[in-house]
């Protein structure tokens, strides 16, 4: 027979789980890229329930393609699963780290309509996307499948977040950590926004709304302490754009492309429409400006 502390203890993880903030995390650069499985790591670390959702194979640069899932006609990357697997598939060892053997937004569908049922007994509460190996900046936007993702995830009804880095390369999550240990200190950075935006009362962001993060490269800024994070806009202003939300003095926000190009460690957070994948209203970012607030920094 179990003590009363025993049962005290079960309980109370039991709560903790149910109280958990459920996410689906996904890529375009495929589910055995470092990038996503550090990420995934930091989370769960950080007391999420996560379930991982991501292409068996590389698909950067693929929009917002979408295809049925087919098996696997080669293995998938870094040899994490062998030819011949089924289209759809886990780790063997982590039922919560899932492929889909077709594109993000296919891959992210998956994990919201069919993971997260399974996992969550309901929709997540948010997606991450990435970080994607290389940065997303202005009209890059419309070609990554790291964003493709995250605005499917929107049109899903999901409130999601697009991260990318400027440095790294293509590497299996089983190699060594590179030096500077980039994929650690983006997956830092990340937690700590996806941290911010959900301390915050639900909806975390306006419906039709996505965030598109960028940090700069980690060749001079090696640990994350060093950063800082400042509202953008994903694309110039034209003369005739109207103003964004008023902040740091002005109402014209710097482009991301200039914030993560400036001298320093500066991230770059631009509130998107997911529909377009361009800038949103003024209003939805002031909506962010709040939630962030204690989060962001002015050049």
């Amino acid at each position: 027979m179990r003590s009363f502390k025993s049962l005290v203890l079960i309980l109370g993880a039991l709560i903790s789980v149910s109280n958990a903030i459920n996410v689906v995390s996904t890529n375009d650069d495929g589910w055995a890229e470092q990038n996503i499985r550090v990420l995934f790591n930091d989370l769960v670390a950080a007391g999420y329930n996560v379930v991982l959702s991501a292409p068996a194979l590389d698909k950067s640069g693929t929009g917002s393609s979408d295809a049925p899932a087919t098996t696997l006609a080669s293995a998938c990357e870094f040899n994490s699963c062998p030819k011949g697997s089924p289209a759809e598939g886990s780790d063997a060892s982590n039922s919560r780290l899932n492929y889909v053997n077709s594109f993000p937004v296919t891959s992210v569908r998956f994990g919201i309509q069919t993971l997260s049922p399974q996992f969550f007994g309901g929709p997540p509460d948010i997606v991450v996307s990435g970080p994607n190996v290389g940065a997303n900046l202005g009209s890059t936007t419309q070609i990554s499948g790291t964003v493709g993702a995250a605005c499917e995830a929107v049109k899903e009804g999901i409130p999601a977040i697009a991260f990318s880095g400027s440095t790294g390369s293509q590497i299996g999550f089983t190699a060594a950590a590179p030096s500077p240990n980039y994929p650690s200190i983006y997956a830092t950075l990340s937690t700590t926004i996806t941290n911010t935006l959900t301390s915050t009362a639900k909806p975390f962001l306006p419906a039709g709304i996505f965030l598109n993060v960028n940090f700069p490269s980690t060749s001079s800024c090696t640990s994350a302490s060093k950063f800082s994070f400042v509202l953008s806009r994903i694309n110039s202003a034209s003369s005739g754009t109207p103003a964004d939300v008023s902040t740091c003095g002005t109402t014209r926000l710097p482009t991301e492309s200039s914030v993560v190009g400036t001298k320093g460690c500066f991230v770059s957070i631009s509130v998107g429409n997911a529909t377009t994948k361009d800038d949103a209203t003024a209003a939805s970012q002031a909506t962010v400006l709040s939630k962030l607030s204690s989060l962001l920094s002015c050049i």
